[in-house]
């Protein structure tokens, strides 16, 4: 692919999907240090609607996405991990909404022989995700007692699969009865419709009788709406991640709830900070890359929009009218 120009989603300024608008740009600069990809899928995730809005502050114009796959066409002058043609994936792009992408080397992964650069795309964040707040935020064992909101999602239905790999009882939440089926297909023990539920105090009830007393960890991507419930649903010394914030931002809150509750935990975790190390990113990738590769791990992909479409498919995720993971495809 030559061209000296690019398409690419555009945020105009900070604001609703409606900011979205597909431009033409020139060739981003390769640094000595970085490869420039030729996009063939980009995730579509809560963190860019966080930067969309200006929730997480980056100068507009930008190009949004941070998260693809597809095939090396240049390598800068100081890489030696990866050559032209290689097949590679991130989650710690810049502007990946694009035809090219430029990505730093050290933030790249190998995607394996037998997952398509779609399927790299879409398990790259989530599937991280899911690993390190199964194995690092909180180490799930056997027996251990897990809460997944909103468990048909994307994280959510990795959460489900690999803690029950783990041999963990898994309670989920979900807000259809097309959601009930995803969540007990991936593998939950038990799932809590929301939408029948009246209020925190309902649902954490729901979920103290499915746990038989509460459980050991929440791993809550909802946030605002789900918070209350989450830290209820905990038995004493519990742990709740709270790892997103799909419904908005939790407002500030009394530490002396920690007390009340059990001495519990909470930790609002983010995966730059458990990828910190070239080791760890690329123990994590190989994991949740290998997983798919032997049919152990299943990513669902919920929808494939293109540029022209990006208002859409942030407007999909956002009410979360969806399963599975979304992707932009060039």
């Amino acid at each position: 692919m030559e061209t000296d120009h690019i398409r690419a989603v555009v945020v105009t300024q900070n604001g609703g999907p409606e900011v979205l608008e597909v431009q033409s740009l020139a060739v981003p600069k390769l640094g000595p240090a970085q490869l420039l990809v030729e996009v063939e899928a980009s995730g579509v995730n809560f963190i860019d609607v966080y930067k969309r809005q200006g929730v997480y502050p980056v100068p507009t114009p930008f190009v949004l996405g941070g998260e693809c796959a597809g095939r090396v066409l240049a390598a800068g002058s100081e890489v030696s991990e990866f050559a032209v043609g290689d097949v590679v994936a991130t989650a710690a792009g810049d502007g990946t909404h694009a035809t090219l992408a430029v990505v730093d080397a050290q933030q790249a992964v190998p995607v394996p022989s037998g997952v398509s650069a779609e399927l790299a795309a879409a398990a790259m964040l989530q599937g991280m995700t899911a690993h390190y707040l199964l194995n690092s935020a909180y180490q799930v064992t056997a027996g251990v007692q897990v809460l997944v909101h909103a468990a048909a999602g994307g994280v959510g239905r990795l959460l489900v699969q690999m803690a029950k790999a783990k041999g963990a009882y898994v309670i989920g939440t979900v807000g259809s009865a097309d959601k009930e089926q995803v969540a007990s297909t991936a593998g939950a023990d038990a799932v809590i419709r929301y939408d029948r539920i009246d209020g925190s105090d309902e649902l954490a009830a729901a979920v103290r009788e499915a746990s038989e007393g509460g459980v050991n960890v929440v791993y809550d991507g909802v946030g605002k709406s789900t918070f209350d419930a989450s830290l209820a649903s905990l038995r004493p010394r519990g742990l709740l991640a709270l790892f997103g914030g799909a419904s908005g931002q939790v407002p500030p809150f009394d530490l002396q709830r920690l007390n009340s509750g059990g001495s519990l935990f909470v930790t609002r975790p983010t995966l730059a900070h458990y990828v910190a190390t070239r080791e760890e990113l690329l123990g994590r990738a190989s994991d949740v890359l290998g997983g798919i590769a032997d049919g152990t791990l299943r990513i669902a992909i919920g929808g494939r929009y293109p540029f022209e479409q990006a208002g859409e498919a942030y407007r999909d995720l956002e009410a979360r009218r969806t399963t599975g993971k979304l992707i932009m495809v060039p």
